[in-house]
């Protein structure tokens, strides 16, 4: 349930409240608002609504409906706006988040990172540890890769998001990263959810190849009753029966999940579609539909990438798509990146 207080509440109020409901044997998580300060109010205790809408301060007590709690907009109807340095995700500016799929060498990391940065890309996104479907495949530089995407990122004032798939890799990712992305294959990984809850960086959340909104959403929460506020989802694509791109890019999702949520939605076109020649298409189209940001692999030579080549943009052609996004986000109120590009007319 949620607890809403009332405008001009005191703290001690706030605090008497969150006893009782902890006493009750409940969890609360406390969200402030423009005006009101809210209660999340989860767990296996049971607790007379009633009696909470009683005590003083207290505005009204609702029940939440969703199986996501602290998810959901009944909990916290105002957008999450999460800060990574100066860089805010979920505000007016469209945020994207560009790079290679893997960590192949230090002057491939480094041209690719100067090349999304003069584009106007504010986050570096690459990977270090690879999870492949193949064992046979290309498996990430590890820590090596890590330190590779920190110089880079730095060299170039990004941020840094890349992704973790273990447990044991969390204390090593935190060292090095800005962002921690949790990938398809795990999105149901609640161990790793669990942990990463602890954790006081934000979570980049995707979307499983088979997962319902819903089943989706319940992962964010796993992140969210670990104490971490600050989840963003990804949509990446689904499994269905087609076959003529690599996944089916659920673009409806977008304004689905901005109704229910109140977290921070971001589309993987790259991995949605898998072909280069329609990464753009779907970008414009999530930019359109309300995405808060984007995630794009970008390579400095695809064709000879060790992973995803076929789904990498070359750095000329993201550079004309975040040209063609200046243009779709004003439409929708939104912006995207309105520095100045330092350098136009790569060959490719």
């Amino acid at each position: 349930m949620v607890v809403v207080m009332k405008e001009r509440v005191t703290a001690d109020q706030v605090e008497h409240v969150i006893a009782k409901l902890v006493e009750f044997g409940m969890d609360v998580h406390r969200s402030t608002g423009a005006s009101r300060v809210v209660l999340g109010v989860v767990g296996s205790g049971k607790v007379d609504p009633r009696l909470i809408e009683m005590m003083d301060g207290v505005h009204e007590v609702l029940r939440i409906t969703e199986p996501y709690k602290l998810a959901s907009r009944t909990f916290k109807p105002e957008d999450t706006v999460i800060s990574v340095g100066d860089l805010r995700i979920g505000g007016d500016e469209v945020i994207v988040m560009a790079g290679p799929c893997s960590a192949e060498n230090e002057a491939q990391v480094n041209a690719t990172a100067a090349a999304v940065k003069r584009a106007g890309a504010k986050v570096l996104r690459g990977g270090a540890f690879k999870p492949r479907s193949s064992p046979y495949s290309f498996q990430g530089l590890g820590e090596q890769g890590l330190r590779l995407l920190r110089t880079a990122a730095d060299a170039q004032d990004l941020r840094l998001v890349t992704e973790v798939m273990d447990i044991s890799q969390i204390e090593v990712i935190d060292r090095y990263a800005d962002i921690f992305q949790v990938g398809a294959r795990n999105m149901q990984n609640f161990t790793l959810l669990r942990e990463l809850g602890r954790a006081r960086k934000p979570v980049l959340l995707k979307r499983g190849i088979s997962a319902t909104i819903e089943e989706w959403l319940l992962s964010a929460e796993y992140v969210l009753a670990g104490g971490n506020t600050e989840v963003i989802l990804c949509e990446r694509g689904i499994r269905t029966f087609e076959t003529a791109t690599r996944n089916t890019l659920d673009i409806s999702a977008i304004p689905i999940v901005k109704q229910l949520s109140h977290l921070p939605v971001f589309v993987d076109p790259s991995h949605g579609t898998g072909r280069r020649d329609k990464v753009a298409p779907m970008a414009r189209a999530a930019v359109a539909a309300g995405a808060d940001g984007l995630l794009i692999e970008v390579h400095c030579d695809p064709d000879h990438a060790m992973s995803d080549g076929a789904q990498s943009l070359f750095p000329g052609q993201f550079d004309r798509l975040m040209a063609e996004l200046r243009i779709i986000a004003p439409a929708i109120g939104r912006s995207i990146c309105l520095e100045p590009v330092a350098r136009r007319g790569w060959a490719r």
